[in-house]
């Protein structure tokens, strides 16, 4: 059973993603915070595999509660509910360890395999929403480090495969491009979070497009 914290300062909003969740067998709401400081005062309690994060609320925001969150070390996948008009706020998010996005408007079924996505300890990556995102919100990014420095730590083997993960390819998609077993992709994609010091998929992703390794609109 998956257990999901819901943190957004509308009750009805609360109430109505509570309910679309409940209706899933392998899902159980295990809390809701009005705030994301209700938030970070719940979650050592409750431990949940996921907490349901709305971007922007009163007192403290999802983002400074989701830098905290991860920060501290908690185990929680962060899944952050947004709309596409909040462009500094999604980067933002990305940066501070969010393992991914969905619309305030997503469906039932979409809401459901997000919770279920991220628990896994995947990015939600795939769903054209998310590509859009990460090509709208990395397209005028924070300075980052020069490329050579963080690059070079990376076979050429495994610059490709941060290539295909910031063009949003699952693992299946970047092995048949590469022509390689799954499992394979798998252990590249391990060895590129553990040198890069990295969370996930969306982190790869950010730094993908921060060094120059992509560019938006490009993929190359």
């Amino acid at each position: 059973m998956i257990s999901v914290l819901i943190v957004d300062d509308q009750d009805l909003v609360r109430e109505g993603l509570r309910m679309l969740l409940e209706a899933e067998p392998d899902i159980c709401v295990v809390g809701e915070a009005g705030s994301g400081s209700q938030a970070l005062a719940q979650a050592p309690r409750l431990d949940p595999d996921v907490v349901l994060m709305d971007v922007r609320m009163p007192e403290m925001d999802g983002i400074q509660a989701t830098t905290q969150l991860v920060g501290s070390g908690s185990r929680a996948r962060i899944l952050m509910l947004t709309t596409f008009n909040l462009d500094e706020y999604v980067y933002r998010a990305m940066k501070a360890g969010a393992s991914g996005f969905l619309l305030k408007d997503a469906t039932r079924e979409q809401l459901a395999c997000g919770v279920r996505t991220v628990a896994v300890g995947q990015a939600l990556l795939a769903p054209a929403i998310t590509r859009r995102l990460i090509e709208d919100f990395c397209r005028r990014p924070a300075p980052g480090a020069p490329a050579g420095s963080a690059t070079g730590r990376l076979s050429e083997r495994e610059l490709d495969v941060v290539r295909l993960i910031a063009q949003g390819l699952a693992n299946a998609e970047i092995a048949a491009k590469l022509f390689l077993s799954e499992a394979t992709i798998k252990s590249h994609v391990a060895h590129i979070l553990a040198k890069l010091g990295l969370r996930d998929r969306v982190q790869i992703a950010v730094f993908a497009y921060e060094h120059d390794i992509v560019r938006p609109g490009r993929g190359t």
